[in-house]
């Protein structure tokens, strides 16, 4: 039994992914870039070139689009969404930059009524995933404010809510640990989950994104995380190529294999400098070295 589990854990190229709009200025750009390396799968998120969020799609361009993944040879691993990725009525954010009494009556007006049509979101990404074929979608935890622990129960009966709809159809939400939001540490992800014990609810680590919270992403952050509750993994291009942001991603898919973690690893290169396709192909190249070492 011991020998299946290991082989079921074992990280190598079949394990990794990339979203798409960060390695091609098309879909088409994307797909050649995945072959290139021989990548089964790929996460969504907005179409490569624009075209908005592929989870908020009409049926028939989401259907054209799992069309053309097909005919290329390729699976998603993983769907992106910007759910919940706003302030909540009530729960004024830390702004970092000054707003006009104008520009913030017009946010206010557009986030309420995100907010009051969260269901309805979660319904049309719902189906995307279905149709894309993945039963895994990303949320947020609503922008952030002075005091996020304050939030929390009333995040968790919100999310619960957006759980109990996204299980009956048979789909797991993944919080995603981002700074500006109210969950953004491992330590702030461990706390929270606390509150949503079910099954519907994940995680997805960017493990570099505590950082900006000042949290050591691992062992520190990781060793904190309830390890079978992680769904899915992105890892930033910094993280991975020669910069002060690189992180021992060997160490970490090794101590994530042993601790029976059976999920992707993402590619969210997120450099831009003007080489966001260039650190992409860097970035995936430096990934493919890694898991040839495990």
């Amino acid at each position: 039994m011991i020998p299946l589990l290991k082989a079921a854990s074992r990280i190598d190229v079949s394990r990794l992914s990339a979203i798409t709009d960060e390695i091609g200025r098309s879909p088409e750009e994307a797909a050649a870039f995945a072959r290139q390396y021989g990548l089964s799968w790929v996460e969504l998120r907005s179409v490569p070139g624009g075209g908005g969020e592929y989870a908020f799609l009409p049926e028939g361009e989401v259907k054209a689009a799992a069309g053309r993944l097909r005919e290329a040879g390729l699976r998603v691993s993983f769907l992106n969404t910007s759910l919940l990725k706003f302030g909540f009525p009530g729960a004024e954010p830390v702004r970092r930059r000054p707003e006009t009494s104008e520009a913030r009556a017009v946010r206010l007006a557009r986030e309420k009524a995100r907010f009051e049509g969260r269901l309805d979101e979660l319904r049309k990404a719902i189906r995307a995933a279905h149709i894309f074929d993945t039963g895994k979608l990303r949320v947020f935890t609503g922008t952030r404010v002075a005091d996020p622990p304050a939030l929390y129960p009333r995040l968790a009966e919100i999310l619960g809510g957006m759980a109990e709809v996204a299980g009956k159809e048979g789909v797991q939400l993944l919080v995603e640990n981002e700074p500006s939001c109210n969950i953004g540490s491992c330590a702030e992800l461990a706390a929270f989950l606390k509150l949503l014990p079910s099954k519907w609810i994940g995680i997805n680590w960017d493990a570099l994104n505590g950082a900006a919270l000042n949290e050591t992403p691992f062992p520190d952050g990781y060793g904190l995380l309830p390890k079978a509750r992680i769904g899915n993994v992105q890892i930033k291009g910094r993280s991975v190529l020669n910069t002060p942001q690189r992180l021992d991603w060997k160490a970490i898919m090794q101590a994530m294999a042993r601790d029976g973690y059976q999920g992707h690893f993402g590619l969210e290169t997120h450099i831009f400098d003007g080489t966001l396709i260039e650190s992409s192909h860097a970035s995936v190249r430096e990934m493919l070295r890694i898991v040839r070492e495990l």
